[in-house]
């Protein structure tokens, strides 16, 4: 039975949904990160929300562990280059709080709007003090959003319902989806001219950070009202302070901090900035969401092998996961068999899918193969590090599709290029879902890969079935299958042997020293 360990605090509804989905769960918020490491090697997954901190140290302790799911958008306290390295899914949960952190973006803007936390405070200090908080409609007011993904889309639609008008800076979004979403797309410096407020809802990389920095400011106008609920970091916190002290910028509205959590902050204490405390997610629905969805996910991962919302690898529906496993496990075999007979340095895989398997997700596929591939040469390797690692060594990974093919209703081919040769191999599904090889290099022949088999590259020459069986007998290893097919009578000729006992190196050097014989080599599956 996995093992799922919650070490963070979230809603009951996770424990609940992974005991019935009959999972064993261990509920421990609040460990050190040594004793999460010392503990996390009994586990196949692990559930957190942003106090974790799953770190390369814990990752390289968790020798079990297959999936981390994050109760929450952001993943940056997981090192995802270690996870993905040692094999481990990451999983999020994007949409179970975008609602509500939209929400709390426009909230935040009203706040700004109507300078409503000083003046609460004054308010409550006893003070009176009306004409000294004036502030601004937002009505007929520009709102810059940078980053339009599932969050930024919301903020979009309600500032929309406030009679905003909208400009939005995204370099993914398609000009048809903002026509639908009745915004205007412009270019970054074009936004921070015409906005009077800044939302920002774009994660935070080596390309968004600081994305709004001092030169950025010398754009704006001065009665600008920026809010960042995304990720610390991406505004230059200095560079604000500056601008709010000599009024360069109105106002600033901030739920995330580039340290966190933020006792200490330059910003703190100036007039014009709001803070809270990343509450962009802190409300009962969207916590309930978030549990619900990272425990249906784990369970599914685990149980089925179903992948949603994937930081490091495609996606596989619960609808799909049962359509697509034989694929896969054709995919892998076909990778499998490339690799335990290639003998140099990998070069380039070339994956071509035809018929049925051209109109499915080929993603977790190709990772199928690289996984098949890489295999005899790494140990450990698997759907989540494979084309991780392929990338990391320079093996340039090429796919193609056609909904035609001749023979059969679906055909994978991989073609392998080393440094010294360049070979192909084949195969089908038959019966609907039984994998079966079909082709090696010009080669066509059919065989299921199953067990320990003998490759062997020979000459056609009479007699060779037969020296083939009765150097294996005297070894007293017996042959479960036999397969072989030919380029011409007379010339090149690969076998497949099936046999039922481990063949030792003394019987792989008698079949080698056989007349004809070019290459033998034991393959397992």
């Amino acid at each position: 039975m996995p093992k799922v360990l919650i070490s963070d605090k979230m809603s009951p509804r996770a424990g609940e949904i992974l005991r019935a989905r009959g999972l064993d769960v261990d509920e421990k918020p609040g460990m050190a990160p040594e004793v999460l490491a010392a503990c996390i090697g009994d586990y196949d997954g692990l559930a957190v929300r942003s106090a974790t901190k799953v770190t390369a140290e814990v990752i390289d302790a968790a020798k079990n562990l297959r999936v981390i799911g994050r109760a929450g958008i952001g993943v940056d306290n997981i090192d995802i280059e270690a996870a993905t390295t040692r094999g481990m899914l990451v999983m999020n949960t994007p949409f179970g709080n975008s609602i509500t952190t939209a929400e709390h973006a426009i909230a935040m803007m009203m706040a700004l709007a109507r300078q409503l936390p000083e003046a609460d405070r004054s308010t409550q200090a006893g003070k009176w003090e009306k004409s000294r908080f004036m502030g601004v409609e937002i009505t007929g007011k520009t709102l810059g959003i940078i980053g339009c993904g599932n969050i930024g889309t919301i903020v979009a639609d309600r500032a929309r319902g406030l009679k905003m008008n909208v400009v939005a800076y995204d370099p993914y979004l398609a000009p048809a989806r903002a026509a639908d979403m009745q915004v205007e797309k412009v270019e970054l410096a074009e936004l921070f001219q015409r906005a009077d407020f800044i939302s920002l809802h774009t994660p935070l990389t080596d390309g968004t950070r600081h994305i709004i920095d001092a030169a950025a400011m010398d754009q704006m106008k001065s009665s600008v009202r920026i809010i960042n609920c995304a990720r610390g970091g991406l505004v230059d916190e200095a560079a604000l302070k500056a601008a709010l002290d000599d009024g360069r910028v109105a106002g600033a509205a901030f739920d995330v901090f580039a340290v966190e959590p933020a006792k200490e902050n330059p910003l703190f204490n100036t007039p014009g900035f709001v803070a809270t405390p990343h509450l962009g997610a802190s409300t009962e629905e969207a916590q309930e969401n978030v549990a619900v969805q990272v425990a249906e996910q784990i369970a599914d991962y685990l149980i089925s092998g179903a992948v949603t919302n994937p930081i490091n690898m495609p996606a596989i529906s619960s609808d799909e996961a049962p359509a697509l496993r034989p694929y896969l496990k054709l995919a892998h075999q076909l990778g499998s068999f490339a690799g335990q007979v290639t003998e140099s340095a990998i070069r380039s895989v070339r994956i071509i899918y035809e018929g049925h398997a051209a109109g499915l997700s080929t993603e977790p596929m190709t990772a199928a193969v690289l996984t098949g591939l890489l295999a005899p040469q790494l140990e450990g390797i698997n759907a989540v590090s494979a084309p991780h690692v392929a990338a990391e060594r320079g093996v340039e990974v090429i796919e193609r599709t056609t909904d035609k093919t001749v023979d059969y209703q679906t055909r994978i081919t991989v073609e392998v290029e080393t440094e010294r040769r360049r070979r192909h191999v084949a195969g089908t599904l038959v019966g609907g879902d039984k994998p079966r090889l079909i082709q090696v290099e010009d080669i066509h022949m059919e065989a299921a890969l199953e067990g320990t088999m003998l490759f062997v590259r020979s000459k056609d020459r009479a007699g060779m079935i037969g020296a083939f069986g009765n150097t294996l007998a005297d070894a007293e290893v017996n042959i479960a299958t036999f397969h072989l097919g030919r380029t011409a009578e007379g010339g090149d000729v690969i076998t497949l042997i099936s046999v039922d006992q481990p063949v030792s190196e003394m019987v792989l050097m008698n079949l080698c020293a056989l007349p004809n014989v070019d290459q033998v080599k034991t393959l397992s599956f």
